[in-house]
């Protein structure tokens, strides 16, 4: 099976821009060599799909998750313009879930991964959750 080169060409279609070694390849792709590695995916797609139970010890969990809480701490949430799975958005379709304060921030040229892709935006957005300016109210 060729598990490394379907990853790589995942990365590629959800974060084009993303300048990636071989090396992180290649770090991620021990994973892949588990033998549970493949029943673990699909059924972790089937699980988000509805289609099969997750695990009996999260059933409550993911039941309380199901009633989507509202979210009242200082948020910050963000999305890569470049994103080949999901299209960055306004983040207005999510802002109902939001009580507290919040600020969504596009970040320009990123994928699918932005941790990864842009860790200076991605620190940046906890730091400025973590010490808000002014009167600690939430995010500027």
């Amino acid at each position: 099976m060729n598990r490394r080169e379907i990853a790589e060409v995942i990365w590629r279609r959800n974060s084009p821009g993303w300048a990636f070694g071989s090396d992180d390849l290649a770090r991620a792709a021990r994973a892949f060599e588990n033998p549970d590695y493949v029943d673990v995916v699909i059924h972790s797609y089937r699980h988000r799909l509805g289609l099969v139970p997750g695990a009996p010890r999260y059933e409550e969990l993911e039941r309380r998750l199901a009633a989507a809480p509202a979210i009242s701490v200082p948020t910050i949430t963000l999305e890569g313009t470049a994103d080949g799975n999901f299209p960055a958005t306004d983040g207005l379709q999510h802002a109902h879930v939001f009580t507290g304060p919040r600020e969504h921030r596009q970040v320009a040229g990123v994928g699918h991964h932005l941790p990864a892709e842009a860790p200076h935006e991605f620190a940046q957005a906890i730091f400025d959750v973590a010490e808000p300016p002014g009167d600690g109210a939430g995010p500027p």
